[in-house]
């Protein structure tokens, strides 16, 4: 595994994630295992939210003898209010076994709405900046699925980390990383990139192979999911967040293991890589 400085944090994370989500519905003896499986293999980065089922309550015990050694991040919803978040964060807390967070973000900041109930007086921001004086919260940090919301929340407030989907199809098809990454550097955020193994929508009456993730994974394709994984992490991202399915965890992990030498594409694979998006493309996310 390889690591790099989350941004102004000086915290060390591997450059492959764990998304939490994956642990939803799994019983809490697999859960333990696939924890102990992703430290072992050199991952010391955990996301997870209140919104993913049962995800916390199974990372909580799958968590507890690791905690000192991980960054743990976790998550509230931005139409939240004060005391909303209050409650959120110390369930959070609670159930995940654990005194503190790493980082503690915006969930999915998708509309002006959300955008202005978050930051207004009363909002999830207040809640969230007064965990960090009592010492809950470490660094502060927001996810959003579009460029707009994500610059203007970063020209509202300083915050420590961003997340965002860094993807081949998103990148190429819709423009939608590059802005973000150059605004986040300005002020050295954190960037921890999401949905890099991520190929599209699912298509109605689609096979889904028994994946449960929103989006179709590119669990189908070894060349597109090598080249997708190597430039989202070419690019300058701190992290890359696993997709929800430990299949997709493991894969994006033995790409990583025989590419990590060679992350950065060739003229020709990023020609290669662009080749895809007009068969293997599509919406991944509608821009409001």
């Amino acid at each position: 595994m390889k690591y790099r400085i989350l941004g102004r944090t000086n915290l060390e994370v591997s450059v492959i994630g764990f998304g939490g989500i994956m642990l939803n519905n799994k019983k809490q003896n697999e859960a333990n295992q696939i924890v102990k499986d992703a430290i072992e293999s050199g991952i010391n980065i955990f996301d997870v939210g209140p919104t993913y089922g049962d995800a916390q309550k199974k990372m909580g015990p799958a968590i507890k003898s690791f905690r000192n050694d991980v960054v743990l991040t976790c998550k509230t919803e931005p139409d939240n209010t004060k005391d909303e978040v209050k409650t959120d964060l110390e369930n959070s807390l609670e159930v995940l076994g654990t005194d503190y967070f790493d980082v503690y973000q915006l969930h999915e900041v998708t509309n002006q709405k959300d955008l202005n109930q978050a930051l207004g007086h009363g909002g999830a921001l207040e809640a969230i900046v007064e965990a960090k004086k009592k010492g809950l919260v470490n660094f502060i940090g927001f996810s959003a699925h579009n460029e707009w919301a994500a610059i203007k929340l970063m020209n509202s407030f300083d915050f420590d980390t961003v997340m965002f989907p860094i993807n081949w199809n998103y990148w190429f098809n819709k423009n939608q990383g590059p802005k973000l990454i150059e605004k986040a550097q300005e002020t050295n955020k954190g960037i921890l990139a999401i949905k890099s193994l991520a190929q599209r929508r699912w298509h109605q009456n689609e096979d889904k192979q028994n994946y449960n993730t929103w989006y179709k994974p590119i669990f189908d394709n070894d060349e597109l999911a090598q080249l997708a994984l190597r430039f989202t992490l070419s690019q300058d991202i701190d992290t890359a967040i696993s997709p929800g399915d430990i299949r997709m965890l493991n894969k994006g992990l033995n790409i990583f293991e025989q590419n990590k030498d060679n992350l950065e594409l060739t003229k020709r694979e990023l020609i290669k890589l662009k080749g895809f998006i007009d068969e293997h493309g599509g919406q991944l996310y509608p821009i409001p």
